[in-house]
């Protein structure tokens, strides 16, 4: 093997190369163990990672110190981890956890804050590490999906009852990453489409754009909330961001559009990821430009009917009878 490529971490999970990933990870944290760092000093965002320690038949933490999209994509792993666990306890984001109270596997949800976790455990561990504790394999990745289900909180009505296709928007992922944005006057091209009702679910600083596009605002701070207006649209059609997450782990139609230079998570080619079986990959050919990724993308729409909507289905039924 190429010695580079097996030091490229991320390349072996854009490739779906799990057993190499592990090897990488392996190396990491023997590297991480022999430096002699501290764990759990300063603040949770100090805190030390996961050292190797067995999590069969303990009491087990699991942090969640990043965004709310990677505590969406991980959180797949509880099930499993709670097949070797004796008890498993998530200190998570206050806001996800009404939506996180009915994945499988979770003993108990705890809000996430600086400082010490009022819980006692044996093992702790952050939310991201437990694909390589868990030696994931893509088979247990693909058989996990849908792991969210919506709860009792009713979605915002959409109007789109002419026969249209509703379509949720999200084009902007935060102005921590402007990479993630796409101008309102690419989005328009989706708009001058027929046949089809455009609802934004976008939030913060973008969500001024919405009547630009023009696109209704149904965006729903509340996650149970906005997991219930998901499910009532026909598609979704976002950025990398946590509704990408959200609508892949409930098993909706999603399509995600990325940015040339993307995230390790996706591959950098191809419309499929292992991740989310109904997720379709939108890639930006030169940084920047965003009209090809639009115009990719209204093809789509125009092509997406029940054809598409029964192939997802067979994806989603496949994947629920490897469980």
């Amino acid at each position: 093997m190429d010695p580079a490529a097996d030091r490229d971490w991320s390349g072996a999970l854009r490739a779906g190369d799990f057993e190499r990933a592990w090897r990488i990870s392996d190396r990491s944290l023997l590297d991480y163990c022999a430096s002699g760092a501290i764990k759990h000093s300063g603040e949770r965002h100090q805190q030390r990672i996961w050292r190797g320690e067995a999590l069969a038949g303990q009491r087990v933490l699991v942090r969640c110190y990043h965004g709310l999209g990677d505590t969406i994509q991980f959180v797949r792993f509880a099930r499993p981890l709670r097949a070797l666990a004796r008890r498993l306890v998530l200190w998570c984001q206050p806001e996800l956890i009404p939506l996180l109270r009915r994945v499988d596997g979770i003993d108990a949800l705890l809000p996430l804050h600086d400082g010490t976790p009022e819980v006692d455990y044996d093992v702790d561990i952050e939310i991201m590490e437990l694909a390589h504790a868990l030696r994931a394999s893509p088979e247990m990745i693909v058989r996990g999906v849908p792991y969210l289900r919506p709860g009792s909180a009713a979605g915002l009505r959409t109007d789109a009852s002419d026969g249209t296709l509703s379509v949720g928007l999200v084009w902007q992922a935060g102005g921590w990453d402007q990479r993630r944005a796409v101008p309102a006057r690419a989005l328009g091209r989706l708009g001058a489409l027929s046949g089809i009702t455009l609802y934004s679910l976008q939030l913060g600083a973008g969500r001024n754009m919405a009547a630009t596009i023009p696109a209704k605002d149904i965006a729903a701070p509340d996650l149970e909330t906005l997991a219930a207006t998901i499910m009532g649209l026909d598609l979704v059609i976002t950025v990398d961001t946590m509704v990408a997450h959200l609508a892949g782990a409930l098993g909706a139609n999603v399509w995600t559009m990325l940015h040339a230079n993307c995230d390790w998570r996706w591959p950098t080619a191809g419309r499929s990821t292992i991740w989310y079986p109904t997720m379709r990959l939108f890639h930006q050919a030169r940084p920047g430009d965003w009209d090809s990724v639009i115009a990719d993308v209204a093809e789509a729409v125009k092509a997406f009917g029940a054809g598409d909507r029964a192939q997802i289905g067979a994806k989603l039924q496949g994947s629920a009878s490897l469980r």
